[in-house]
Formats: C-alpha cells, sequence, structure tokens
C-alpha cells in the first residue's frame, strides 16, 4: 500500500464531474459586480453578455464552482478576474457573509434557480470594482445598467435560470430596488 496521496490542484475531470453533479450538489459563488460611489452606493450593475451552448445569448452574472481545497474567498477572487480581467480591481468585503445563498435545482420549478445540468448551492455575493473590467474567457462582453435598467422587464428576460431573481435580491439588498 502506497502512502503517496495525490496532490495535484484542480478538480475533477469531465467524466468524475458530471459522476458528482449526478449525486450531490456542487458549491459556487456568484458576484455581481457594481460601480459605487464615494458614499457607497450603487450606481451600476455589471451584466456578462455570454453565448450559450445552443447558441443563445444571454445575460449572467459572474459565476463558478469552488474548488476543492480552495477558499470562497480565492474562488470569489479566481472568478472575478477570470471574468472582468486582471485589472477589475474588486473590493471583496472582509467578511464573506452571502446577500443570499440561492440552490439550484435540475428539476425546474422547485426553487426560482434552475440549472438542467445539477444540483448547486451557491452563495452570492454584491462586489464592488474599482478598475477597468475588460471581459476574458467565454465572456462576449460586459454591459453597465443602471439599477433601473437591470431591474427592467427587458433584462430580467435575457437572464435565464433564475439569475434575474438573483439581481433583483442583489438589488434590494443594497438598497436599489424593493
Amino acid at each position: 500500500m502506497s502512502d503517496m496521496t495525490e496532490t495535484t490542484p484542480g478538480w475533477l475531470s469531465s467524466d468524475e464531474l458530471e459522476m458528482a453533479r449526478a449525486h450531490m450538489p456542487i458549491l459556487y459563488v456568484e458576484a455581481v459586480p457594481v460601480r459605487v460611489d464615494d458614499s457607497g452606493d450603487v450606481t451600476s450593475i455589471g451584466l456578462l453578455l455570454r453565448m450559450g451552448s445552443e447558441g443563445t445569448v444571454s445575460r449572467t452574472l459572474v459565476s463558478g464552482r469552488v474548488l476543492h481545497h480552495e477558499r470562497v474567498r480565492d474562488a470569489l477572487l479566481r472568478h472575478l478576474e477570470k471574468d472582468l480581467g486582471p485589472v477589475a480591481l474588486p473590493r471583496v468585503p472582509a467578511s464573506l457573509q452571502p446577500f443570499t445563498v440561492a440552490e439550484y435545482f435540475p428539476t425546474a420549478g422547485i426553487t426560482p434557480y434552475h440549472d438542467p445540468r445539477q444540483h448547486a448551492v451557491s452563495l452570492a455575493y454584491v462586489v464592488p470594482v474599482a478598475g477597468d473590467c475588460r471581459p476574458r474567457q467565454d465572456a462576449l462582453d460586459l454591459v453597465w445598467f443602471t439599477p433601473q435598467e437591470a431591474a427592467s422587464e427587458a433584462v430580467q428576460s435575457e437572464m435565464p435560470g433564475g439569475h434575474g431573481v438573483l439581481l433583483k435580491q442583489a438589488l434590494a439588498y443594497v438598497g436599489q430596488v424593493s
């Protein structure tokens, strides 16, 4: 018997991830990037424009899995940099209290959140960014909206899987929309 322990950092292979998704919830972090004025009031919300696997274009939030042996803070910073670029200058709060915990189910209708691939639990944060945001990876663009525009039916209808509900919760959390 070997006392060697697998120490390769990272995540599961595609097959292992599919197996895990079939048997247990996967932990995610989600971030609503915002710009704030000098008094700390939210003036704009950044939404990513992504191309879906079916060729559909939608608006989404910064989001991604927490890796094995990764702190939530580190996962949040990693996904912010991955989606917004290395000079977005996010100001992750000292206290990592999420504004909500969203449960995504593969069966629609259990909660407002739906992900056909898996049962996922997501810790959601509002994160002020002060730098230059340039989307990377699979994001096509980042568009800044006023809180009122972000809460509009037009924007909400472009956000699949319950992200529109999550965005409205974030806006209520920062006192912008009820």
